[in-house]
């Protein structure tokens, strides 16, 4: 009895010391990366004009993306005209999330390297921060202003059937989006079983 209270015991202080390591430890990897606060995929999800999650303010309240649009074209019956302006809508986003991307990307690389150098003071910092803060947010903007531009496109009847195609019905239990396991998404949405 008493050696499975001290076996107990010291697995316990074990895992209670790998708890708090890793607790303490979270960045651990992460001063390797080129810049501190981008990842390698952060950085070419940035470089292609992707997503990125900025514009999920608009994409969960019901303004489509254009390029989710534009994959759902033959489900959402779009006509010709309406698939020419979504791509035009499309692709001058691209180009202007690459832009502001790249951007953003040398403003995160300016700070980090800023603080790899010795000598850094208050005033360069807030300078470095404001240019950083600036360009993700005209990344987000452009991202933003285009699911904007959607609702001008589609009929109303186009963005409700949208957001059942994405997953987002007003009652996540009334369908499963196809490619989601019924299981997980019933358990996950909360739906009675």
């Amino acid at each position: 009895m008493r050696r499975h209270l001290i076996l107990a015991l010291a697995v316990t202080a074990v895992c209670e010391q790998s708890a708090a390591e890793e607790s303490h430890t979270p960045y651990t990897g992460l001063q390797t990366r080129e810049i501190a606060t981008l990842s390698e995929i952060d950085i070419a999800d940035l470089e292609a004009g992707r997503g990125w999650g900025f514009a999920l303010a608009a994409e969960l309240n019901g303004y489509p993306g254009p390029a989710h649009v534009l994959e759902l074209a033959e489900d959402l019956d779009l006509s010709v005209d309406q698939i020419a302006r979504m791509d035009t809508i499309f692709q001058e986003m691209q180009e202007e999330a690459v832009a502001r991307g790249a951007e953003f990307i040398a403003a995160e690389r300016a700070l980090s390297a800023a603080f790899a150098q010795e000598g850094l003071d208050a005033t360069e910092l807030g300078a470095l921060v404001k240019a950083a803060g600036q360009a993700r947010s005209d990344v987000r903007f452009v991202h933003l202003s285009r699911h904007l531009q959607t609702l001008d496109i589609l009929t109303t009847e186009q963005v409700d059937r949208y957001n059942v195609l994405r997953g987002y019905a007003a009652d996540p239990c009334a369908s499963v989006p196809e490619g989601h396991n019924e299981a997980m998404w019933r358990r996950h949405n909360g739906c009675e079983e």
